[in-house]
Order: structure tokens, then sequence, then C-alpha cells
């Protein structure tokens, strides 16, 4: 019974469009900054997006800003990662992470976000 649950990944061209879902078990996670994080095989986790507990403030990773959004709707406990103009460079699992600390500040770092999901792959054929 995983605390978050990743959806919406899967195979599409460069140039593409996806939206991952990360939907939330416990109604508690509408009070922790959210983020999305991705690896690739052989390289390391990766801050993508952050987002704070209400909706009202975002971080993004500079390989990805202007082409993602993070977004969250926490009447369904769901946070949301929308990903335009797709590139190869993308590809990689994609995580959902809650960091449950409650602070001000949008966390990159992986060891600080507590409770995460178990991945959803994209793939962006060249």
């Amino acid at each position: 019974q995983g605390q978050l649950v990743e959806s919406g990944g899967g195979l599409v061209h460069s140039g593409d469009s996806l939206r991952l879902s990360c939907a939330a078990s416990r109604r508690t996670f509408s009070n922790y900054a959210m983020g999305w994080f991705r690896q690739a095989p052989g390289k390391n986790r990766d801050f993508v997006a952050g987002i704070n507990w209400s909706g009202g403030l975002t971080s993004y990773a500079d390989s990805v800003k202007g082409r993602f959004t993070i977004s969250r709707d926490n009447a369904k406990n769901t946070v949301y990662l929308q990903m335009n103009s797709l590139k190869s460079e993308d590809t990689a699992v994609y995580y959902c992470a809650a960091d449950a600390r409650m602070g001000f500040a949008l966390s990159r770092r992986n060891d600080e976000y507590e409770f995460w999901g178990q991945g959803t792959q994209v793939t962006v054929s060249s």
C-alpha cells in the first residue's frame, strides 16, 4: 500500500506531451511540499520540479523550465506534472515525493523528501 502512486508515463515521440499524476493515500499530504524527480539508467536521481503545500510556489530544474509545469489539486490529493515538448533526454523513471518537514523552502535534495512513489517510466523516442 504505497502512500504515493505515480501514473501517466508511457512511450511518446519527441515533441509530444504527457501528464503525470501522483495520487496520495492520505489527506495529510495536502500539507506537504511535493516534488518530481527523475532517474535515467546510470545517472543520479535528479530534481525536476517542486511545489509548496498550497500550489502558490513552484520550482523547476533548468533543463525543464518552460516545458514542464507542476500543479496540485489538494481536494483530490493529487499532484501533476505536465510535460510538453518532450525530448529524448527526458527519458527516465519519474518519481513523486513528499517533503513532510512543512518548511517554507522547496528542497531539491533527495534526502529531504521522506515519502516516495514507485516511479513511472517515461520514454521519448527520437
